[in-house]
């Protein structure tokens, strides 16, 4: 017994002395660029169609929805893992992220069908996401109506 406890603490010391070191200042500021640069692109479509006369409303969400569909195209061409791998959570945290994690699921699973396959793999990550946004946004629209029915 004593014999395998040193075998394991020199396996554990030997491993990590070999394991690659992360450059943390490296992978923050590529995080910081690309989701940056995410951001940009999507500031950028919605200059574009402003320019174009659409209305606030109209205007947020046709850039939500180019973001999207760049996303769900990148990641069906497999860039976008490139680009995740890069950026770590700069790809993750823009809406472009969420379509990447609707999309992949799909993507890998199509071969068991299209319901058991692509429709129940797309929201095993994003159903928690929209469950939970459409739950809270309930709980707000209650606490909104009942504070203007009180205050007003």
């Amino acid at each position: 017994m004593v014999g395998e406890d040193k075998l394991k603490e020199y396996f554990k010391s030997y491993t990590t002395n070999l394991e690659p070191k992360p450059n943390y200042i490296k992978r923050i500021i590529a995080a910081f660029i690309i989701g940056g640069l995410f951001c940009l692109i999507g500031e950028c479509f919605f200059k574009l169609y402003e320019s174009f006369g659409f209305e606030e409303l109209q205007v947020r969400s046709l850039g939500a929805i180019t973001m999207i569909f760049i996303g769900s195209l990148l990641t069906g061409l497999g860039v976008y893992d490139r680009i995740g791998n890069i950026a770590g959570a700069g790809s993750i945290v823009p809406i472009t992220g969420f379509a990447n994690a609707v999309t992949s699921p799909a993507i890998e699973f199509k071969k068991e069908g299209v319901i058991f396959g692509t429709c129940v793999k797309m929201f095993t990550i994003a159903g928690s996401v929209i469950v939970f946004g459409i739950s809270s946004s309930v709980i707000v629209g209650i606490i909104r109506f009942i504070y203007n029915k009180i205050s007003g």
